[in-house]
């Protein structure tokens, strides 16, 4: 029960929270717009990556966060076009991109940095401490506040927005869509490139947020588990940022109970084992958009 009441715990299920909540709310706004999504992890890794280098090159930890979201949405661009303009099976297309990403960056890492790794003198972003919320809220990435902002802002712009409607409405019914004048492509673009940069976002998080290194798949699955946050939340922001501090919490929860009897390999297969549940339906229905995974030829 002492765990429980513990700040440290809750501190450390905000800090868990940010990679899964960036990437599975990018994700709602890809899938949103009718293309399945499971490139995350590989985008992460971009995005990690090119914020470490390009700090270090500039000294400067944000034009490092600027250039890690842009690669992030560029290779999502990539990806966009692949599965919208070729048609591409976009599962297979989306563990392309994972593979592709996850050697590129280890074979840039050791070209580029050599085998001792990212410089130990690489700027990272600024820790903050808001005053009068306690211990939890106390030297947290500024990132976390950004991920706050980005919920709010994501739900309205998603549920409150004419441009939100449309995305929403080409993953739901493209023909329809199109009859009624919609850029259905164009759409489908800007969804997919949204959701790349917000992935990339959480990739920057890891190696510049809470670290000023990059290290090779040091996402380690953090990407499919913000899929699978994606799904336990509804395609929603607000749900999938819920879903993410439900597993950030169930990491930070083995974490915190190592050394107290419990196996820590038992530990730390709680987040998968939530991840399984929710991606076979086991912990409520999820229906997806009508349209989601489902390639479209305009018909004008």
């Amino acid at each position: 029960m002492s765990v429980l009441t513990n700040p440290q715990l809750w501190a450390s299920t905000l800090a868990m929270t940010v990679p899964l909540a960036l990437p599975a709310i990018g994700g709602t706004f890809s899938e949103r717009a009718g293309v399945v999504n499971i490139a995350m992890e590989g985008i992460m890794l971009m995005g990690a990556f090119f914020a470490v280098a390009f700090s270090y090159w500039t000294g400067s930890a944000w034009l490092g966060l600027v250039f890690g979201v842009l690669m992030g949405g560029l290779l999502a661009a990539v990806f966009a076009w692949a599965a919208i303009r070729l048609a591409a099976d976009q599962v297979v297309l989306g563990m392309a991109v994972n593979i592709f990403a996850s050697g590129l960056t280890a074979f840039l890492l050791n070209t580029v940095f050599g085998y001792e790794g990212t410089p130990p003198d690489t700027p990272p972003l600024p820790f903050v401490s808001l005053p009068g919320l306690g211990p939890i809220f106390s030297h947290q990435s500024v990132l976390l506040y950004v991920m706050f902002a980005i919920v709010v802002l994501s739900h309205w712009f998603l549920f409150h927005t004419r441009l939100g409607l449309r995305i929403r409405a080409v993953g739901e019914n493209p023909l329809a869509a199109d009859t009624a004048g919609l850029n259905v492509w164009r759409l489908r673009y800007i969804g997919v490139i949204v959701g790349g940069m917000l992935s990339a976002l959480g990739g920057v998080y890891l190696s510049i947020g809470i670290l000023n290194s990059f290290d090779v798949g040091m996402t380690n699955g953090r990407g499919f588990i913000a899929l699978a946050a994606m799904i336990f939340g509804k395609w929603t922001p607000v749900g999938a940022f819920l879903a993410s501090l439900l597993f950030g919490f169930s990491t930070a929860l083995g974490v915190a109970l190592q050394g107290q009897g419990v196996s820590p390999d038992l530990l730390s297969m709680i987040p998968y084992i939530l991840t399984i549940l929710a991606l076979t339906g086991l912990v409520g229905r999820s229906t997806p958009p009508a349209a989601d995974g489902i390639p479209y030829t305009p018909i004008r």
